[in-house]
């Protein structure tokens, strides 16, 4: 099994990327996090999981060893291959997926694609006495709104990271408007 790589990144996709090792081009699924943090011909390192099927082989590569864990762990739930579990990672952070999972919300995992009701409870029946908690489970699951702030701001072509990081930074004590949220998520991202 290949357990990690390190190499130069030849290529970006829009959820790959294709590594240089020793002359040899992989291309690796990445979640979409991944993606936002690496520039092609820059070194880099990923921890990996070998997906094998009768008619393909597939590399996925993580920057953190929970990401691997939690693709894994995924992997094992019916119903759930790699392309959703992929996906999983790419739209729900690994604190928010836990926090789903221990507070059994399906309507979180819901909003994933490729992952409905059915799957969601799934997905929490599965990994429920998986999981351990880290702690910051008492922190504020993503709320609707809070999607709504996310969303509006990669409309306005900011990426998912850069969103999160700037809802994190709202107070969350205040009544605010999303007008508001959204004024006060961009002033956060371009200050002056």
């Amino acid at each position: 099994m290949i357990d990690r790589l390190s190499g130069t990144v030849a290529a970006v996709g829009p959820d790959h990327l294709v590594v240089m090792v020793g002359g040899v081009g992989l291309r690796v699924s990445v979640p979409t996090p991944v993606l936002e943090q690496v520039q092609p011909g820059r070194p880099v390192e990923l921890l990996t999981h070998l997906h094998m099927r009768e008619n393909e082989i597939s590399l996925y590569g993580f920057l953190t060893e929970e990401e691997r864990s939690l693709f894994e762990l995924l992997l094992g739930v019916s119903g759930v291959g790699p392309k959703v579990a992929l996906a999983t990672l790419s739209t729900v952070s690994p604190d928010a997926l836990r926090q789903a999972v221990l507070r059994e919300e399906p309507g979180i995992l819901s909003r994933v694609p490729g992952i409905g009701p059915k799957t969601a409870r799934a997905i929490i029946f599965h990994l429920k006495d998986r999981l351990v908690p880290t702690g910051t489970e008492t922190a504020p699951l993503l709320t609707d709104e809070d999607a709504e702030v996310i969303a509006a701001l990669t409309a306005l072509g900011f990426s998912l990271v850069e969103a999160q990081t700037a809802l994190q930074h709202l107070p969350r004590d205040e009544e605010m408007t999303l007008e508001e949220r959204v004024r006060r998520a961009l002033t956060y991202l371009a200050p002056g």
